[in-house]
């Protein structure tokens, strides 16, 4: 699955040290090959609900790695945070640009792990068209599915980064629609009324509008459908340019702008849920690893990646810090 909100501020990379020159140096001997990044360097252990009481990957080097967009580049650093408080020295190798590359990064081994949604993973990655409905089952489906390409998919959060439509508050109150049935019903009851601001890419995909217009009996015509670009489509919602707007349900605009979330009642939207995606090789030769990420996975939810994705969307913070403060407000690590 394609994400196009935004660009995030890069994470702040810090200068070229002896450490940084000598991590770079053990992933080489380690067999990974060099990669562009920076070293992790901060000053973190683990925290009192980090679950393991020693530092078990001391000695571990590992490679992290995301994609390019907000929520990934957070989960990213979420990740690293983790490794290295966990004693690994960490490699930041995040943000990179879309899907592929940070897939192949992980499958080939040129990074260790990454946060990834399962149903880019058996959408994407693994060919399938038709998702599957229930989330534990979808992540099943991709783990099973992917073992033979090298790759671990830990279990799964409940953090569900998946299409939805939303309206503003004056347009909620005025259509009285709370899912996309009733959408449905108003699109033929009055037509005029059903305006949709999306993204360029969601206009024409098959799990976009679409196959949701098919599956919901939708009647929008092409002249009540406005293109442009994701963070566009936010602000138009907002203004009530058009009465309904295609939005990511992690958005941390969706809070921020006071948007409302129609409910996907038929279940057609596929389960995007992020998951620890882990290269089979590092996981056999560090298992540690699926330890310390599980409760901090198992934390993770919607109301949680809107949170992260605010104060770097919309309060302009910086992703790594993001990162490290919600780490250590939960207890997952503690600064050193």
């Amino acid at each position: 699955m394609s994400r196009h909100p935004r660009p995030a501020r890069r994470p702040r990379r810090r200068p070229a040290t002896r450490f940084t020159v000598a991590l770079l140096a053990a992933v080489v001997l380690g067999g990974c090959g060099l990669v562009s990044g920076s070293a992790m360097s901060d000053n973190v252990l683990p925290g009192p609900k980090a679950g393991y009481p020693d530092r078990p990957l001391t000695g571990a080097h590992l490679t992290v790695t995301s994609k390019e967009f907000t929520e990934q580049i957070v989960l990213g650093q979420i990740m690293g945070l983790v490794f290295q408080a966990a004693g690994a020295l960490v490699l930041d190798k995040t943000s990179i640009q879309g899907s592929i590359g940070a897939r192949e990064a992980v499958k080939s081994g040129t990074a260790d792990a990454a946060y990834e949604y399962t149903g880019t993973g058996w959408i994407t990655y693994l060919g399938h068209t038709k998702p599957i409905v229930n989330p534990y089952q979808q992540w099943k489906a991709v783990r099973d599915e992917d073992r033979k390409n090298g790759i671990v998919w830990l279990p799964a959060s409940t953090l569900n980064n998946t299409y939805a439509l939303a309206l503003n508050t004056a347009n909620y109150k005025k259509l009285g629609v709370h899912n996309l049935s009733e959408v449905a019903a108003l699109s033929h009851k009055n037509p005029g009324a059903v305006t949709m601001c999306v993204e360029n890419e969601f206009a024409t995909r098959n799990d976009g509008l679409p196959g949701m217009a098919r599956a919901y009996g939708m009647n929008v015509p092409s002249a009540n459908v406005r293109k442009m670009t994701g963070g566009v489509v936010y602000t138009e919602t907002e203004k009530g340019t058009c009465a309904f707007g295609e939005v990511f349900t992690t958005d941390g605009r969706i809070k921020a702008m006071h948007l409302h979330v129609l409910a996907d009642d038929k279940h057609f939207f596929p389960n995007y849920n992020v998951a620890p995606e882990i290269n089979a090789k590092a996981l056999k030769k560090y298992p540690a690893m699926a330890e310390v990420l599980a409760p901090v996975t198992k934390a993770l939810n919607n109301t949680v990646a809107q949170e992260l994705n605010r104060k770097v969307d919309v309060d302009g913070e910086d992703p790594h810090e993001v990162a490290k403060d919600w780490l250590v407000r939960e207890g997952f690590i503690k600064e050193g």
